[in-house]
Parts: C-alpha cells; sequence; structure tokens
C-alpha cells in the first residue's frame, strides 16, 4: 500500500507537469501580436489561437469530465474538435481572444487540480494508474507546442522572434568519424515496443521480439552538405531517383531544395524562424518531406530503414542484451542531452551531445531532426486502441509514414525510443530529416 506521503508527492509531480507545461505554451506565443495569433499562416497549420482553445478542451475533457464516470468523449464537442473542423476551416472560427483563453485556462486547471486532490493514483482504474491521463494531458500540450511551432515556422507578415533562445554547442564535441560512416547491426532477434502503461501511448504497445536480417545504417543522419551534393546533381529532376508517387508529388510541388533553403549569388541559405544564414554543412537537413528522403536514399545508393530498424539501431544493446529506453540509457532526456526542449529554435551540428550516442553507436537518434522510414503507421500485433481510437487508430494505414526520434522543437516528455510520430508523406513543414539505411 502506497503511503499518504507518497501520493501526495505522486500529486505535487502531477501539478508541477501540468504547470511547467502550461509555462511553456504561453511563453511561446509571448510575442505574438493579436493578429498573428488569429491568423492562418498557411492553410495546413491552424490559427495559433484555435490550439490554445484546443489545449484547455482537452485538458477539460480528460482531466475532470471523462474522470468522473465512463468516457464520453475522444474530443470535446464543438470549436476546438479537430475532427469537426479540419484545419484549412479554423481561420473562420469566432475564436476567442488570447485574454479570454488564459483565463478560460485558469478556470479549467483550478478545477483539475482541485479533483487532482481526490484523485487515487493508485486506482486500478487504468487512466488514473500511475497517473496515466496527466501525463497523457501534458504530452498533448507538449505536442501542441510543437505544431505552433511549425505554424511560427510558417509566419507570414515577419518572421516570429522568439522570447528567449538558448544555444546549442557551436561544434561537434564527438570525434568527426563517429558522425561519419554506416553501422552494421548483425541478424537477430530483437525486443521492441513497449508494455509501459504509465506513460506510453497505445500504438507503442505492445512490447514483442522481432526477427531482423542483418543491415547497415547511417551512424548520422544526413548533413546539409551531403544533402546539398544531391541538391547540386540536378537530383530534383533525374527521375530515377524518385518513386511513382514522389516524381507525381514533384511535378505538382515544383521545388528543387528542402523547404526554406533559398540561393544567395552561388552559395545556399536556409532560415529557422528569424535567423537566416549561411547552410551549416554539419548540421543535419530539415524540412524534407518523405518523398525528398526516399530519394535522397536512392541518390546516395541506400534506402530509408524500416521503422523496427531504426528503433533496434537507437535502443539495442546487445552487451545485455535488453532495449533501452532513450539512445544513453533510461536517463530522462533534457536539453543538455540532445537538441530537444524548443529553445535552441532550430538544429546543431550532428554530434554536438557526446551522450546523444545508441548502444550500437549511433548519433543523434534523439533530438535535432525527426527521421522519416519506411514504414506505414498501422498498428502492432496485439495492438489495443487505449484510451480512445482517435489517437491512433483512425490513423492506421497506407497513407501514413512513420517518422522517429523527435527535433529541437520536441518537449523532453514526449520523446523515447518507442515513440511513434506520423504524418502524409507530402508534409515538409513538420522538422523532418533522414538517416539511411542498406541491406548487408
Amino acid at each position: 500500500m502506497t503511503s499518504p506521503g507518497t501520493t501526495t508527492a505522486m500529486r505535487e509531480d502531477v501539478a508541477r507537469m501540468l504547470a511547467e507545461a502550461r509555462e511553456r505554451t504561453l511563453l511561446l506565443v509571448e510575442t505574438l501580436s493579436g493578429d498573428d495569433l488569429r491568423a492562418q499562416h498557411d492553410p495546413l497549420m491552424s490559427p495559433v489561437l484555435w490550439d490554445l482553445g484546443h489545449i484547455v478542451a482537452f485538458e477539460e475533457l480528460w482531466l475532470t469530465e471523462n474522470l468522473d464516470g465512463a468516457i464520453r468523449f475522444s474530443e470535446m464537442p464543438g470549436m476546438f474538435n479537430p475532427f469537426e473542423h479540419p484545419r484549412r476551416t479554423r481561420a473562420a472560427l469566432p475564436l476567442p481572444s488570447l485574454d479570454a483563453l488564459k483565463a478560460r485556462m485558469l478556470e479549467v486547471r483550478e478545477r483539475v487540480l482541485e479533483r487532482l486532490e481526490r484523485a487515487d493514483l493508485e486506482s486500478s482504474h487504468p487512466l488514473l494508474r500511475d497517473g496515466y491521463v496527466y501525463r497523457m494531458v501534458a504530452q498533448h500540450e507538449y505536442q501542441h507546442n510543437e505544431t505552433i511551432l511549425q505554424t511560427l515556422q510558417l509566419k507570414t507578415g515577419g518572421h516570429y522572434v522568439p522570447p528567449l533562445r538558448h544555444e546549442p554547442p557551436a561544434r561537434a564535441q564527438l570525434p568527426l568519424e563517429t558522425g561519419a560512416g554506416m553501422i552494421r547491426i548483425p541478424e537477430g532477434e530483437f525486443a521492441i515496443g513497449t508494455d509501459d502503461r504509465s506513460a506510453a501511448y497505445d500504438n507503442e504497445r505492445p512490447r514483442r521480439i522481432v526477427r531482423l536480417a542483418s543491415f547497415h545504417v547511417d551512424r548520422a543522419p544526413v548533413t546539409n552538405a551531403e544533402y546539398a551534393e544531391f541538391v547540386d546533381a540536378g537530383g530534383y529532376a533525374r527521375r530515377d531517383y524518385w518513386s511513382d508517387e514522389g516524381w507525381a508529388w514533384l511535378a505538382t510541388a515544383g521545388v528543387t531544395a528542402p523547404k526554406h533553403w533559398s540561393r544567395e549569388d552561388a552559395s545556399w541559405v536556409s532560415r529557422s524562424m528569424d535567423c537566416t544564414a549561411a547552410l551549416a554543412p554539419d548540421h543535419p537537413v530539415i524540412h524534407v518531406c518523405y518523398h525528398e528522403a526516399d530519394a535522397y536514399a536512392r541518390f546516395a545508393g541506400k534506402r530509408l530503414p524500416t521503422e523496427q530498424e531504426w528503433e533496434v539501431a537507437a535502443s539495442w544493446d546487445a552487451r545485455t542484451g535488453q532495449a533501452c529506453r532513450l539512445p544513453w540509457g533510461d536517463e530522462p532526456p533534457t536539453s543538455e542531452t540532445a537538441n530537444i526542449d524548443q529553445l535552441s529554435f532550430g538544429t546543431s551540428a550532428v554530434g554536438a551531445y557526446p551522450t546523444n550516442v545508441s548502444p550500437s553507436g549511433c548519433v543523434d537518434m534523439i533530438g535535432n531532426v525527426w527521421e522519416w522510414t519506411s514504414s506505414d503507421f498501422t498498428g502492432h500485433a496485439g495492438f489495443e486502441a487505449f484510451p480512445y481510437a482517435e489517437y491512433s487508430a483512425v490513423f492506421f494505414g497506407s497513407e501514413y509514414k512513420v517518422l522517429r526520434g523527435g527535433s529541437w522543437a520536441t518537449r523532453p516528455g514526449a520523446i523515447r525510443n518507442t515513440f511513434r510520430n506520423w504524418d502524409y508523406p507530402i508534409r515538409r513543414q513538420i522538422f523532418a530529416g533522414v538517416r539511411c539505411a542498406r541491406d548487408d
């Protein structure tokens, strides 16, 4: 039986987690004008006010109403329900002001904290046990932080100016040979996925054993310098590098380089938020879609890894025969161990974080850029939707590709080796790059 002191400490931890999540959300929008908050900066993205309203509606639903009885809804009906209102239509909604939303956030949070004082975090109820539902709501807010940053990278009427910026290490801290070449993963049986029910989403479960043929995987994500070779070699005009779907997308999109790259004289420059600078050759390429990642891999004589291969390369420790939660072990991620947690507002040099190395020797598998895999987003064998099908199951199928690893814009509480992101293969607004593989 848990002691009263332990229960109190758990409640205090939950309250701190929720408070810190909200503090970051409000920090990110601190420098935005009313027009910036209300504008639809791109049809792919919601107005920032909609994201803020959705955050508080989700919290109210799951931390008050759905804890008081049977689960009534997966998303609160009304203005902030994403299934009722597709992104392209949200600018036409009568969105509240920021002040009104802040007041709503405070009112809902007061009720959440009052309910928390009565919550049995040792309950057999799967929502309450180990505080799962509170972590789910916090992760939901973390993920919308990253969505808001995607919107702000696309901001019209002047670039987004962050309220503060923490500079990552200026250069690689690992030997150059550590950040280049490929690593061989021998054939074998490996544990992937998780049975965790304190934080992991349903699509990460269950833990299972898979058998993989031997393969090679890039030690590091593809850098700007490497990707520029593809661009400068005419890669966007070479049909043989592109799948049928990729070539059709390219014909429609008409792009010739990653998003936010541009030419100044004979050199490439790139932009991250309000900073435009010469292309950093040792940073990972970012803002490429799946089709671009796939084409680059063909150019390099390689392929994209499956998500199973990616997870084994990130987590499997051959010495112990166990999978670790993060590349460096089970210690929680911080902005000191990887380029995550948003406040760098951009990528860092590959290998800048000397502890961010997996047991297999791969660098930067957490943070910096999401990495496209060749896998469709489907449920693992034994998948069970929890606590609602609309988080994962409704998206299963061949329309979406899986990304792994997180980016500079990912909060620490929303990333681990088993975490699965997904998006359409044409999407370039996400903070995504590429790591290649090849058969043995």
